[in-house]
């Protein structure tokens, strides 16, 4: 890629070439260690963030408004993301990004009440429901589509959620090791959730290393005003939203937050079990991204989003149906095997239907419709555990994802991205 840009004195113009066969390489890399450091935060806050406010003194109804704050926060910073980004810079945007996340965790550690928490979760957009959703996926994602070619895309995307999921496997574990510290005499007891959080907030301020060194090739040309998004673009944006809102309402109702409660009230699992049992299913979902990968080759994208994801929504079903611990444990794990292979296989897809200059604004509406109904969905979910439902929000979550999947296929099937129909990109 060629840059120009105004150096030396005099505003004189002179042209900087990149190697493209060197910067795209490290630029991916560093994406996916950005991406492993921000899921093991989300990993710590799955299991943690939940504990902290309860000892906190936040009841049901508080935590749900914590979650929500937190995922209104990431739409409203992916809206912003997603439409300005690209003028700003991707890098420098991802830069203020990290700089937020870290800040509103350190807040909401240090300053545990029910208004700081609610406001930090919103301007800092923190991600209660344990999946990495937002702003920093809308901008990382687009870059990453940059550094590849159609035929690699999919596998690049499947490394970036392996590092994803690796990383909030060992942030899960190290919950447990967390609840170790005390025994050992190098933390006060009770002071875990704090230790956490603030540890969370130092990794979210290391990813701004990452971002500050990506290289000037990774931000597109954009003009005052970006060209607007073709009509083709608009149709398939429209009807593939509408979907991705229905999956991310019910999936919603399955954040880690109010999985925990499920397992800890459902079961009387602990945090040290709870965060043992979200790193196996981490473990899984990064080897699954690897299957989906090999397998969207030979039934294509689409299929493999849908027909790995359906039966994983069964089997969660049967798990807010059990009454036993260890077969509830097994059929989790079983669906958390299959559950994450519609990830990089649906990220690809997305990315390889639109234009390189669309797919900036292109990730930040799915992901911004994702995100409100996540945030619609934490509200109404917080509202049955409240009541003592513990298995119901699960079972909503099934019933959605499944009809989302029959409505998927029936919409999408033929819409084939450039690798599957032998054509060069738009």
């Amino acid at each position: 890629a060629t840059i120009r840009g105004a150096v030396g004195t005099g505003g004189g113009i002179t042209t900087r070439r990149y190697d493209p066969a060197r910067f795209p390489m490290r630029d991916a890399r560093l994406l996916y260690i950005a991406a492993f450091l921000r899921a093991f935060t989300l990993g710590v806050l799955g299991v943690l963030l939940a504990f902290h406010l309860t000892a906190s003194h936040f009841d049901a109804s508080h935590i749900g408004h914590v979650v929500s704050a937190g995922l209104v926060g990431i739409a409203a910073g992916t809206a912003v993301a997603g439409f300005f980004g690209d003028r700003v810079g991707r890098r420098r945007m991802l830069q203020i990004l990290a700089v937020l996340s870290a800040s509103s965790l350190a807040f909401i550690a240090l300053l545990p009440s029910p208004m700081t928490a609610v406001v930090a979760a919103f301007f800092g957009l923190v991600n209660g429901a344990g999946r990495d959703r937002g702003a920093h996926l809308t901008l990382e994602q687009a870059l990453l589509a940059t550094t590849t070619t159609p035929a690699t895309r999919t596998r690049a995307f499947a490394i970036y959620n392996v590092c994803q999921d690796g990383g909030a496997a060992l942030g899960s574990a190290a919950v447990a090791l967390m609840k170790a510290l005390p025994d050992w005499g190098m933390i006060p007891a009770g002071t875990v959730g704090r230790a956490g959080l603030v540890t969370a907030a130092a990794l979210s301020a290391a990813g701004l290393l990452c971002y500050a060194r990506l290289s000037p090739a990774s931000d597109p040309a954009v003009g005052p005003r970006p060209a607007p998004l073709s009509r083709t673009t608009r149709s398939r944006l429209w009807k593939i939203s509408a979907l991705f809102a229905l999956d991310s309402f019910g999936g919603g109702f399955l954040a880690a937050t109010f999985l925990t409660i499920f397992f800890h009230e459902h079961f009387s699992l602990g945090e040290s079990a709870i965060g043992w049992l979200f790193a196996g299913a981490r473990v899984l979902n990064a080897f699954s991204h690897i299957g989906a990968a090999w397998l969207s080759k030979r039934i294509g994208l689409v299929n493999t989003m849908v027909f790995t994801h359906t039966p994983s929504s069964l089997l969660l079903v049967t798990v807010a149906l059990s009454t036993s611990l260890p077969v509830a444990i097994v059929l989790f794990l079983l669906r958390e095997g299959l559950v994450e292979m519609d990830v990089p296989t649906r990220q690809s897809y997305v990315n390889g239907i639109v234009a390189d200059h669309e797919r900036t604004r292109v990730n930040a509406i799915t992901n911004l419709v994702r995100m409100l109904a996540w945030a619609a969905a934490a509200e109404v979910a917080g509202r049955f555990l409240s009541t003592g439902s513990f298995w119901l929000p699960l079972v909503a979550c099934a019933c959605m994802k499944v009809t989302y999947d029959a409505l998927l296929w029936t919409a999408f099937r033929r819409t084939k991205p450039p690798e599957e129909r032998g054509a060069a990109p738009a």
